[in-house]
């Protein structure tokens, strides 16, 4: 089940050349990527790393639960501390959605609540509904998420069996490309701002065509300038591990390459753990 955790939270501070001169100096204060295998916790990776490490602070930016897959973005020692400025750009996923069962969670640990009939449903009427949910859009988090009512987080309430009224918050969806279609599933690529619920989208996938739908697997391929192609398998060695860590200085000069120009999305991206 995919929980809205939220993001690992640094300390904010201004990024300039002027600030440069305050990053620790230590060869291990950096970033390093990391490709999250399924079963993990995000808690689970940042331990393992920082044992291999042996580092005093390990941290992420941007949270996967057990179910998904891919780009785990991990700040080590003196990085910590600018984990909002390492945090920029959009956000990757190739996401499978399962058309004709609606759960609870909008994901395929949650419980079955609705079976519909996909029969009469069209690979043209699929690629329409998804066209929908391109560029700037309302969107409804879950009721499994981490966003709090009250100072309690909507999960612990759903998993009472309580149901709230959530505002949509705007987020915006750069691209979206349909990779396959084999009814009942739906493969498709999407790049977007940090707080899209890629579960929202699959949910909402199967109310345009009317057979509900949930999230049925997701990997993360990208997060800013950080991409799946240089994540390292958590099960390298210390010295493997290390040689991938990213330089503070250089993973800070991706960032603000990565950052977008305005503040759309810029609320914590979260997945559920």
């Amino acid at each position: 089940m995919i929980l809205d955790t939220g993001k690992f939270q640094g300390q904010p501070s201004e990024c300039c050349a002027a600030d440069m001169t305050n990053i620790e100096a230590a060869s291990q204060s950096g970033i390093i990527v990391i490709d999250k295998p399924q079963g993990w916790t995000s808690h689970d990776v940042v331990a393992h790393v920082k044992r291999k490490l042996k580092a005093k602070k390990v941290g992420h930016l941007g949270t996967l639960d057990p179910l998904a897959t891919g780009v785990l973005v991990l700040v080590i020692n003196g990085a910590t501390k600018y984990s909002n400025q390492l945090d920029t750009g959009a956000k990757e996923y190739v996401t499978v959605a399962k058309l004709g069962e609606e759960t609870d969670t909008y994901d395929s640990e949650g419980k079955v609540v609705a079976s519909r009939d996909v029969s009469a449903v069209t690979k043209e009427a699929v690629v329409s509904a998804l066209g929908s949910f391109r560029g700037r859009i309302k969107q409804v988090p879950p009721m499994y998420s981490a966003i709090k009512s009250g100072g309690t987080p909507l999960y612990k309430l759903a998993r009472k069996g309580v149901t709230i009224e959530r505002q949509a918050r705007d987020i915006e969806v750069y691209s979206l490309d349909v990779l396959n279609v084999r009814l009942p599933e739906v493969e498709f690529r999407v790049s977007c701002s940090r707080g899209t619920y890629l579960r929202s989208i699959c949910h909402d996938l199967g109310g345009l065509l009317g057979t509900g739908a949930h999230m049925l697997s997701l990997r993360r391929t990208a997060s800013g300038d950080f991409s799946i192609g240089e994540a390292a398998a958590p099960g390298l060695g210390p010295e493997e591990l290390s040689k991938r860590v990213i330089p503070l200085e250089e993973a800070l000069k991706r960032a603000e390459k990565a950052a977008p120009g305005d503040g759309v999305g810029q609320c914590p991206e979260s997945l559920r753990e």
